[in-house]
């Protein structure tokens, strides 16, 4: 991933001294020290961008951990986390798919993420969608969307042999 593009001080010749004197017959800087200067800024920005990523990442991992935490104290079954980092243009990083037995269920694991997420991690979710039915509830946390479904929709919409490209992780049931 490119963040910024420099052209090498060495491309521009020396005869392209851009210094000049201003009206209090001060020089202004030349070319060169701009550029250097520039080339500071950026790759001190690059450095605290890389560093925000990193960072960004590492909480992405860590509230992954806590949604498979709330779903497993409420008995969800068959987790899969799909890894979607490595395929171009996605909706978000991670799918966690899960199913519950029952409407009721279902309605119990949603309610187990977002309170156990909100208090260990003190984050809400943008949307959640689907409760009306239960089939099929839809949890957006940003770089995550959880899925519970009902194990007839999971079959039915199987979002593991559509999201094949993606990494499969399975987590064994808690029993």
């Amino acid at each position: 991933m490119r963040f910024f593009a420099f052209y090498p001080i060495e491309t521009l010749s020396k005869s392209e001294n851009h210094s000049k004197k201003s009206k209090n017959n001060k020089k202004t800087p030349s070319i060169f020290r701009e550029i250097r200067k520039s080339k500071y800024i950026c790759h001190t920005l690059l450095l605290k961008t890389k560093s925000l990523y990193i960072r960004r990442m590492n909480e992405t991992k860590d509230l992954l951990d806590r949604i498979k935490e709330g779903i497993q104290e409420k008995k969800g079954k068959n987790i899969v986390i799909a890894d979607l980092t490595d395929i171009e243009d996605t909706i978000c990083n991670y799918f966690i798919i899960c199913n519950g037995n029952s409407p009721s269920q279902v309605m119990a694991i949603t309610e187990s993420i977002k309170d156990y997420v909100r208090e260990t991690a003190g984050v809400k979710p943008l949307a959640i969608d689907g409760t009306k039915n239960a089939q099929w509830v839809a949890m957006d946390y940003n770089d995550i969307i959880a899925h519970i479904f009902l194990p007839e929709q999971r079959d039915f919409y199987n979002l593991e042999h559509l999201w094949a490209d993606a990494k499969l992780t399975r987590i064994p049931d808690l029993d």
